[in-house]
């Protein structure tokens, strides 16, 4: 099976119609490891691969993902926004100033004392970001 051969049903099974741009972004983001990534970082991605996808593409199939549930959207600032491959409620660190984000395992913490949310509604999920610099002795 090749990797087309297996995005493709990941499309199809999120109501997504295949096309060539989205088939080669969903090879990028899905075709292995759980990744964190800017649309800046994939549109230079794809470009590397010889695909002609404007940047302004990468963001529409980016929210288009992430509308069907293959994407979780994580706004870390005001102007960096990274897109995560894996959609499970989990919290991230963030090595500053690289801007590089990694998964906390989900067994390393915990979260108490929240309020009860307004009537009518419920928490869907609680995004924890851990903000880490580099020792200044060059040790992490």
């Amino acid at each position: 099976m090749t990797k087309s051969d297996s995005i493709e049903p990941i499309l199809r099974e999120a109501g997504l119609r295949p096309t060539r741009q989205r088939m080669a972004i969903g090879r990028l983001l899905f075709g292995g490891e759980d990744r964190h990534l800017t649309a800046e970082q994939l549109h230079a991605e794809v470009t590397a691969e010889g695909e002609h996808v404007s940047l302004a593409t990468v963001y529409n199939t980016l929210h288009q993902f992430r509308r069907a549930g293959l994407l979780r959207e994580l706004a870390i600032d005001s102007n960096k926004t990274y897109f995560d491959t894996n959609t499970s409620n989990h919290n991230h660190y963030l090595l500053e100033p690289e801007g590089e984000l990694m998964d906390i395992p989900s067994d390393t913490i915990s979260i108490d004392g929240l309020p009860e949310p307004p009537k009518g509604m419920r928490i869907s999920h609680i995004d924890v970001v851990v903000r880490l610099v580099r020792d200044e002795d060059g040790t992490a």
